[in-house]
């Protein structure tokens, strides 16, 4: 405990419990203005293992929310794996059918952070045991308003409720938590503020550090 790197406030914070997140692997996909941030703070905290996937480059247009976007053209995942040991990277589209062939048995958790919507409904129905998800985080100020939920409980996120007709179309009858905002977007362009990403992406890794620490 008294031990003094990076992880010292971690370990003063968790406790014995840090070896839980030491030994813990997660799997991330996406690492925009949501899922970046959430791997950044799961990185920072202490977690053993990060697999992180997103086949994307940073454009200057992510420069408004995005952490590490001021490399223009840079693989987005590469930037990520630079800074952090715990990282693998894997720059690859995820797609339903890359989900169907993927292997998700070594991970404690599966964080969702896709925009597209048959992926993200792919990936509930193969993992949704361990997935924790991300709605829509665009188009809103309001930093109060995210919360976190069932799915089956969100309420005023538009993406959540397209969410939900897909998944019950798909005969999906599970459970899992999203992060989502009960705020009205404010515009119809896919206009964004970091105080918002960077919140749901922060409730993505929070929620994520609970689950693996409940872990017996």
């Amino acid at each position: 405990m008294d031990k003094i790197d990076r992880f010292t406030r971690s370990r003063w914070l968790f406790g014995d419990d840090f070896e839980k997140l030491k030994n813990a692997k997660i799997l991330i996909c996406g690492v925009g203005g949501v899922g970046g941030i959430c791997v950044d703070a799961l990185s920072r905290a202490g977690v053993g293992k990060i697999v992180i996937i997103d086949k994307d480059t940073f454009d200057i247009t992510n420069q408004n929310r995005q952490i590490y976007s001021e490399a223009t053209g840079a693989i987005k995942v590469d930037e990520f794996k630079k800074r952090y040991e715990c990282i693998e990277a894997i720059n690859e589209l995820i797609t339903p059918e890359f989900i169907q062939n993927f292997d998700f048995s070594e991970f404690d958790l599966v964080i969702d952070a896709i925009d597209d919507m048959s992926a993200k409904v792919a990936l509930a129905l193969k993992v949704g045991d361990k997935l924790i998800a991300s709605m829509g985080g665009g188009k809103r100020i309001d930093a109060t308003k995210v919360k976190v939920a069932s799915i089956w409980k969100t309420s005023v996120d538009a993406l959540a409720r397209k969410y939900r007709y897909e998944l019950r179309k798909a005969g999906f009858n599970g459970d899992f938590e999203v992060v989502f905002s009960t705020e009205e977007p404010r515009c119809k362009s896919l206009g964004s503020f970091m105080g918002v990403t960077a919140v749901f992406g922060l409730n993505l890794a929070s929620l994520a550090i609970r689950k693996i620490l409940s872990k017996a």
